[in-house]
């Protein structure tokens, strides 16, 4: 049984692998080369290498409600969609509740994690580390490592033909804080992630001219969705992803592209995917539409050709000056502490069961946590695996076989369409209600909706068709919140304490009853047709 545990990263992941490992009686130790937690959360005006950039201007994409850890709410006066900067005031609240400071070791670098001799018997690690310039060396039972993939910026500059003769200036998006240096430039974002949208709208407010390029296109969605109410608390339920996985992946994503053109006609705005049966990460930004209409962004395609002070798009003949290039072009990412025969990256992958577990190794004692990119919120995805994980390195839940752990990777790693359902173009991708409730299988803590549905109807069908909230993922099990209840029966308080700043007089008309009523019976009948 694993009692000391050694983590590498006090990031979203890392203090909740922390908590996890204190709250089964294990001895957790945190690695954090930094000099405070945080992570990707923690803004810095210079980018520290090893660890997650951003720029000063980032919100979070997901609500408050469908991203905080499971037991612990954000705060009610908080904004729905949270900045940088109180995004780490949460950690740091949730680092003193849970006692987690105690555990971390800062400016602490992870310079190597090998298997000790008698791994086979033990299953131990020999971490090495180094601080203030001294290494030293210690013995854990187990390693959890909580690096994430945004820290190896990917910079592809062979596939831009001419670009060692550009005069002007270039670089990663990881390098950018500010938009005061685009001043009265032409400037050219590359590459239409959230990053890169966000570079380019934010840079239009100063820049002389702005240009997006983008290859294969994406859809664009806002924060604000239907009703005004946060996108993810909409999209993300139970109901609404079971129905979507029942229904053939043609239909899915003709409903889904449907649902992305209710907002703004993706061809007009020569924002439409290329590839629109695969499913690559929506882009969440509330004003690229407006940027795009009042001519301040200007979406063109690939880029062709770069000259001395000029690019060339492609199907474009015309040379567009630029001064600034911007490269949104992702991240590669790796595990420079560990050898590649305990963890091989290959094509933007690695061999982990669960997107966990190392399928080759004779003894679990190694988990990766958060590498994976979900349809959702990162801070209940790497709680939830750290809940998990952590019960396997204790002993108290056994891995598959070998042989039925690799043949889950090798599927993974094919992704083959099943043909229902949203369709994933990158393997990290994952669907992210079922791929939660995998793991809350493995520690007996997914909710029975059954069951609640005789015991507690109305907690049931809140859990059912309201949100897929994080505090679901606490109503039994181990780790079993008191709280849990009540807190999904608010959520939607909290939600609108913070956007209801003045109060308004509704009067209630006969049509908006009778419309009230209509619901109740199709709610009835939906329960009818799905628990009986």
């Amino acid at each position: 049984m694993a009692k000391r545990v050694a983590i590498v990263g006090a990031g979203v992941s890392g203090l909740a692998s922390i908590k996890c490992c204190l709250e089964e009686g294990l001895e957790p130790t945190c690695f954090e080369r930094s000099d405070d937690l945080g992570g990707l959360w923690r803004f810095t005006e210079h980018v520290e290498e090893g660890r997650a950039s951003l720029y000063k201007s980032v919100v979070s994409n997901s609500c408050k409600e469908m991203s905080c850890y499971s037991d612990f709410p954000f705060p009610e006066d908080y904004p729905n969609y949270v900045p940088n900067s109180q995004f780490l005031e949460y950690l740091k609240m949730y680092a003193n509740r849970f006692s987690l400071l105690k555990c971390i070791r800062f400016k602490t670098k992870v310079c190597k994690v090998t298997k000790c001799p008698d791994f086979t018997v033990t299953g131990q690690w020999e971490v090495v580390t180094q601080h203030e310039g001294k290494q030293e060396s210690a013995i854990f039972d187990a390693v959890m490592v909580c690096t994430g993939f945004l820290t190896n910026p990917h910079l592809p500059l062979d596939s831009f033909p001419g670009i060692n003769t550009f005069k002007g200036q270039y670089f990663h998006s990881r390098q950018y804080k500010h938009p005061d240096i685009f001043k009265d430039k032409r400037v050219l974002v590359i590459g239409m992630g959230n990053s890169g949208t966000d570079i380019a709208v934010e840079t239009s407010r100063l820049a002389k001219k702005v240009f997006l390029s983008t290859t294969g296109g994406a859809w664009v969605m806002s924060r604000v969705f239907d009703s005004g109410y946060p996108w993810d608390m909409v999209f993300m339920t139970r109901f609404q992803n079971m129905f979507r996985n029942a229904l053939p992946t043609p239909i899915v994503t003709w409903l889904m592209a449907r649902k992305m053109n209710s907002w703004f006609n993706h061809a007009n705005y020569g924002l439409v995917p290329e590839d629109r049966i695969q499913l690559r990460e929506p882009v969440l930004n509330d004003e690229l539409p407006g940027c795009i209409i009042t001519g301040k962004v200007l979406i063109k395609p690939s880029i062709k050709e770069v000259k001395e002070n000029s690019v060339v798009f492609n199907n474009t003949p015309k040379e567009e000056p630029i001064d600034i290039i911007v490269f949104a072009t992702g991240y590669t990412f790796a595990f420079p502490f560990l050898d590649e025969t305990v963890v091989k990256v290959e094509n933007g992958q690695a061999s982990l069961y669960k997107y966990i577990f190392p399928v080759h190794l004779p003894k679990p004692t190694l988990a990766v946590i958060g590498l994976i990119k979900p349809l959702g919120s990162m801070i209940p995805t790497g709680e939830t695996q750290a809940r998990w994980a952590v019960r396997v390195l204790k002993g108290i839940n056994k891995l598959p076989p070998q042989s039925a752990m690799t043949e889950e990777v090798n599927a993974r790693k094919e992704n083959k369409p099943s043909g229902f359902g949203l369709c994933y173009c990158k393997a990290l991708q994952s669907d992210y209600i079922t791929y939660i409730d995998e793991l809350l299988t493995n520690i007996n803590a997914k909710p029975n909706l059954f069951s609640l549905l005789l015991t507690d109807p109305r907690l049931a069908l809140t859990i059912f068709f309201g949100p897929c909230t994080p505090y679901q993922f606490r109503l039994t099990g181990p780790g079993k919140w008191k709280g849990a209840r009540n807190a999904i029966l608010t959520q939607w308080d909290r939600t609108f304490k913070v956007t209801k700043t003045r109060i308004v007089q509704e009067s209630p008309t006969p049509f908006a009853s009778l419309l009230k009523l209509l619901s109740l019976l199709a709610l009835l009948m939906a329960i009818f047709l799905i628990f009986l």
